[in-house]
């Protein structure tokens, strides 16, 4: 299970908390715009756009968890189990495998709109990695700096969702999401109002009880509830350290402690890493579980124009 959301002061930023029971060997990753990507039913890509993010390489492939394209496209993928439904091969279509959706988005396109073109033909293929890496179910979280998406390949195809708010965590499908925000409209960062008659004298005894009812558990919909709540009420100061510094405050509000949740087969999903793009600038800033220094890397601190990854 995961959180991503956007962010803009000045600038524009991007990232996500990675809640999972493994570790998959992820990495900071930078695919230069040389470096040859391959995919399985469409031609190779020679020449793209250069991506910054956090990546398993296996096979000489990156297989991003989220990332950011050096035009400040980002594209983020968050568990989707027994949601998405991915397709045979379709003739006429840009037959995608799910690990290669984010090379090939973010190799290509450079904002919203060019994003939304590209969906037009594409069609999420059921082909897995190999026997041992099978397709995770996914859906994903597009955004650049004035707009955001929802892409989710389900059983009746691909769809896509405008997303107002810049969040998305996992199951239900995205649209229950925005009809759940409904329910919490009257939460707010103030005092509660008394519309009660019968509470002549009421005791407001704590700061913070505008915001009763707000969920504090780690369920999928909780969590875009609490983060869409925590993201809205944010004081959005403009310099670069305190705009990281509180995009790192908003996903803490929805991490995973150790020991909270568990899986069926008795092991605990805890934030393995949090990550903030400044889609702008091209850093990469991120803080793993057991280290609360925030690290960065910047995608133009290597040679753009290389044919092979970087990874840190």
């Amino acid at each position: 299970m995961c959180t991503a959301i956007t962010y803009k002061t000045e600038d524009h930023y991007f990232g996500r908390n990675l809640d999972l029971e493994r570790s998959y060997g992820e990495k900071v990753t930078i695919t230069p715009r040389n470096f040859p990507l391959n995919f399985r039913c469409i031609e190779r890509m020679d020449s793209h756009k250069a991506i910054i993010g956090m990546a398993s390489i296996v096979n000489e492939y990156p297989l991003y968890f989220e990332g950011t394209n050096e035009a400040g496209l980002s594209m983020a993928g968050l568990n989707f189990p027994n949601n998405a439904n991915y397709h045979p091969y379709i003739e006429g279509k840009n037959n995608i495998t799910p690990f290669e959706f984010i090379p090939f988005i973010l190799g290509k396109c450079n904002d919203i709109k060019e994003t939304k073109e590209e969906l037009e033909s594409i069609n999420l293929i059921n082909i897995n990695f190999s026997e041992k890496l099978p397709l995770s179910p996914l859906h994903w979280l597009i955004s650049d700096r004035e707009s955001s998406i929802v892409v989710e390949s389900v059983k009746s195809g691909l769809v896509v969702y405008e997303n107002p708010v810049g969040v998305l965590t996992n199951n239900p499908t995205f649209n229950y999401h925005l009809m759940n925000l409904n329910n919490f409209m009257s939460l707010h960062e103030g005092e509660p109002e008394n519309k009660m008659k019968a509470l002549t004298s009421p005791d407001i005894y704590s700061l913070g009880m505008g915001a009763l009812g707000l969920p504090g558990d780690f369920s999928s919909a909780s969590r875009f509830i609490r983060a869409n709540f925590v993201k809205s009420k944010s004081i959005k100061e403009t310099g670069e350290k305190e705009s990281v510094s509180q995009f790192f405050h908003i996903l803490s509000s929805v991490a995973m402690p150790k020991g909270c949740v568990m899986t069926k087969s008795g092991e605990y999903e805890f934030t393995r890493y949090s990550s903030c793009s400044n889609t702008d600038r091209g850093i990469y800033y991120y803080k793993l579980y057991d280290e609360w220094e925030i690290k960065s890397v910047r995608l133009h601190s290597v040679c753009l124009d290389e044919n092979r990854l970087f990874s840190y």
